[in-house]
């Protein structure tokens, strides 16, 4: 049997579970093609002072700050098939976990197949009809190395494993162009010693938008953290305040927030997410709609029906993310191989749409639509039961809900807790330090 060729764009967490997978089966797989713009692994998680562009003119891919410390413990955050070192504390510096991709990446000898500081400009099937089979759909994907030649080769199947965390979103705040103090975007935000005494409005209580607050708080900023959600159900340190949404510059320059309370400020730091972006995709000729919060029809949040030997890796958000690519990768994998037969193209179709109409009917929000929260659980278990492999262990989930719990109650301080895998099934927490 002829080895199948796949192309992998990214070397970030994804793209790397995506290259050690393939190259664990040999028989069926020729060594992958990754694809990397940077020159780095790591994706998201490779820290870079600089914001803006690179050398080459590239915006800036990584949006890490430099105090970033993960909100998953290590035990939840690991691939399954690969643990963090012990000795490690359970929430880590980004640094450590670059330096566990990187580990991942030499344990696995994937770095020899990554092409580095190459530019992915398109990924374009080809449809060939061949005798006895019917039509078979190959892939031509065209880039741009560093020195600028441009070579288009040929593949069975494409990994796309981009990420979505370097397009900024910038909300459409009625009259921001009327701001006169400095807008940034998240992306650009690397640390807090330059809002130091600066009155700042952060707008987005999420992950970072809280996280970022509570740092330039520390840094003696007076910040405004405006948001949507429900009232924080916890105390915020000195000097930082909630707010309701900003809902517009006014002519003087101030913002006024849904409550009718008006305040000036000197920053407008927007912890907004990032929209789906994939430049190198046609979306119409893939029977795709990309929009900036939602990609649709996926099947399994993963293949687009026309076209299923193309997945797109790690889309879901509110995920534990390694471990979410783990299933998705050997799902995908295990339809190449063909011990997954996948519906047809109008079965595939009517179940991502029933999906989408299934959460609208609940009141979920078009933007909100890829966060997976507690469905990611069965999500995973129902990728590992359909292609054959060992499914997450029950630990990961119990400890993953823990974690939630904690931080809803302790955002200042739960990351001081330590945890212990004692078993498939069961964890505990660590003696303080």
């Amino acid at each position: 049997m002829r080895q199948l060729r796949v192309a992998v764009v990214g070397a970030g967490a994804a793209g790397l579970c995506a290259a050690r997978h393939i190259l664990s089966r040999p028989d069926t797989f020729a060594p992958p093609v990754i694809y990397e713009l940077t020159e780095q692994v790591g994706g998201t998680w490779f820290y870079e002072e600089r914001t803006g562009s690179y050398d080459n003119g590239l915006p800036i891919h990584s949006s890490m700050y430099r105090d970033l410390r993960t909100n998953l413990p290590k035990e939840v955050m690991m691939f399954p098939d690969f643990p963090f070192d012990p000795q490690l504390p359970s929430f880590l510096p980004h640094q450590e976990v670059q330096r566990y991709l990187e580990r991942y990446c030499q344990s696995h000898c994937i770095t020899p197949h990554i092409r580095f500081s190459t530019v992915v400009k398109e990924v374009s099937p080809v449809t060939m009809v061949t005798e006895g089979k019917g039509p078979m759909t190959t892939w031509e994907v065209t880039s741009n190395d560093k020195s600028g030649s441009r070579i288009t080769e040929t593949f069975d199947s494409v990994f796309i494993c981009s990420g979505h965390y370097s397009d900024p979103h910038i909300p459409p705040i009625p009259g921001l162009e009327r701001f006169k103090g400095k807008v940034i975007h998240s992306h650009s935000y690397r640390h807090p010693e330059p809002f130091s005494g600066q009155s700042v409005v952060v707008l987005g209580a999420g992950a970072s938008g809280l996280d970022i607050s509570l740092e330039l708080g520390r840094s003696n900023a007076q910040v405004t953290l405006s948001h949507g959600k429900p009232t924080l159900p916890f105390p915020l340190p000195y000097g930082v305040h909630q707010a309701t949404p900003v809902e517009e510059i006014q002519e003087d320059g101030s913002l006024r927030f849904q409550d009718g309370s008006i305040t000036q400020a000197q920053v407008l730091l927007l912890c907004t997410g990032y929209n789906f972006s994939y430049p190198f995709l046609d979306p119409a000729r893939l029977g795709l709609e990309v929009q900036e919060h939602l990609v649709t029809p996926l099947y399994r949040f993963l293949v687009p029906p026309a076209f299923p030997s193309l997945f797109i890796i790690g889309i879901c958000k509110i995920i534990c993310p390694f471990p979410h690519f783990h299933c998705q990768v050997q799902f995908a994998l295990a339809v190449l191989e063909g011990s997954v037969a996948l519906p047809s193209r109008a079965e595939m179709e009517e179940e991502a749409q029933g999906e989408m109409v299934r959460k609208a009917e609940r009141g979920v929000q078009l933007r909100h639509m890829l966060k997976m929260d507690k469905d990611q659980w069965d999500y995973a278990q129902t990728l590992a039961q359909t292609g054959r492999f060992p499914p997450l262990p029950p630990v990961t989930q119990s400890l993953y809900e823990e974690v939630w719990r904690q931080r809803q109650v302790h955002p200042h301080n739960y990351r001081q807790l330590n945890y212990r895998l004692v078993s498939d099934t069961q964890w505990e927490q660590q003696a303080g330090e």
